[in-house]
This record gives C-alpha cells, sequence and structure tokens, in this order.
C-alpha cells in the first residue's frame, strides 16, 4: 500500500508537468503553424478518439496476450476477461471522444483521462515483473512506457478543454 500511495504521490505532480509543458508545445505549434488553438485541439481529440477505438480493438482480437501481460495478479477477474472488458470500454470512450457534444467533451476527457490513470498500475505491473508485451523487453523499455500514460493523459484533458 505503501508503494501504491508513493506512486501516486510522485505521479500527481508529473502529470501536471506533462499538461504544462503540452500546453507550451500546442502554444508554440500554434505560433509555427499559424493555425487556431481550436484546430489543433480538434485534430487532437480525434486522434485520441481513434488511438482508443484502435486499441480497444486491439484489446479484444490481435493484441489479447500482449494487453494480459499488463494485468496485476491482484485483480479479481480472469487475465483475459479484465482485457476483454477493459478493451470495450476504450471503444465506448474512443467514441465517446468523437460524438460528445461540446457540452459534454471537457468530462468526457477527464474520464479517459481517470482511464489512463486507472490502467497505470498494469504499466507499472508490466515494468515491476519484467512482463515482455508490446515489444516492451527490457527494463529500460517498459520504465519509458510509465512516462507515457501522464503524457496521454495530458492528452485527454488539453485535448478536450472547453477553455
Amino acid at each position: 500500500m505503501y508503494l501504491q500511495v508513493k506512486v501516486i504521490k510522485t505521479f500527481v505532480p508529473f502529470v501536471v508537468q506533462v499538461s504544462q509543458s503540452l500546453e507550451s508545445f500546442l502554444n508554440r505549434f500554434h505560433k509555427i503553424f499559424n493555425m487556431e488553438t481550436n484546430t489543433i485541439k480538434t485534430i487532437a481529440k480525434y486522434g485520441l478518439g481513434a488511438m482508443l477505438i484502435s486499441a480497444g480493438i486491439g484489446h479484444l482480437t490481435f493484441a489479447r496476450k500482449e494487453f494480459q501481460a499488463q494485468v496485476p495478479e491482484w485483480v479479481p477477474l480472469e487475465k483475459d476477461d479484465t482485457v476483454i472488458y477493459s478493451g470495450i470500454v476504450e471503444i465506448a470512450m474512443g467514441t465517446a471522444i468523437l460524438v460528445a457534444p461540446r457540452k459534454y467533451e471537457s468530462l468526457v476527457g477527464k474520464l479517459a483521462a481517470g482511464l489512463f490513470t486507472a490502467v497505470f498500475p498494469g504499466n507499472y505491473t508490466q515494468y515491476k515483473e519484467r512482463r515482455n508485451a508490446f515489444g516492451l523487453n527490457t527494463d529500460t523499455k517498459r520504465l519509458a512506457r510509465l512516462f507515457m500514460q501522464p503524457a496521454l493523459i495530458a492528452w485527454a484533458l488539453k485535448s478536450t478543454d472547453n477553455k
């Protein structure tokens, strides 16, 4: 339990930092290409929705075994069931991001960020238990993957923020 609290206390400030870096990047991107921020956010939002739907399809089909490597032992379901259910959730979340009315975009983005936070223990388990999947066959690659989760959280929050 102590380790989980320590990971969360370290993880939250990192997410904030990544979110601020993403905002800075979007601002620079806007200036470089003279595009409207809303256009960039829309592209990012649709990209996120498509990525989630693709990942969800992978959970149900071609990458099912790979995703099972990320399921922690403490999850009270069979690994295959966990992968199937999480695939369905990812497809639903990706679809919601694509079709949500503007007034609900921010809420859907927060839910997607929550999903990315909820699956982080699976990524951590893959690292901690040295499970090979998705080409993550070294400790360095598995550790680097952990740092992608805050970027996904920031992506979900920033691309659906209606400010």
